[in-house]
């Protein structure tokens, strides 16, 4: 994962039953942060800014990869329109502007 930014546009992995698609994602998160290597940041955009609350469990791994240096940034539109500025307990509010920066020094993986 070294020179990758994390896209997360969901708060599930894949389409299907949301209880399988939240424990999918939490596992990715859960091996990914045990990882030498480490992406440089997540961007949480869309319904991904979830996972960023304390009622997702995905939470908890971010913060972990957060406290391992990895940038968590949340899409400020997508915080705006769920209004979810005071329920963030990991991450920190970004913008397009930063994720464009990142992506165009970085590949970027997408997990919907």
């Amino acid at each position: 994962m070294k020179n990758k930014v994390i896209l997360l546009a969901s708060d599930q992995l894949g389409k299907g039953e949301r209880e399988l698609g939240e424990g999918i994602l939490e596992t990715f998160f859960t091996i990914l942060k045990q990882r030498e290597e480490l992406p440089v940041a997540v961007f949480c955009m869309n319904r991904g800014v979830f996972t960023l609350t304390e009622s997702s469990l995905v939470s908890l791994q971010l913060k972990e990869l957060e406290e391992k240096g990895v940038d968590v940034l949340a899409c400020k539109t997508c915080v705006d329109f769920y209004k979810l500025n005071e329920k963030l307990v990991a991450g920190k509010i970004s913008g397009m502007a930063q994720f464009i920066e990142l992506a165009s020094k970085y590949e970027v993986i997408t997990l919907s």
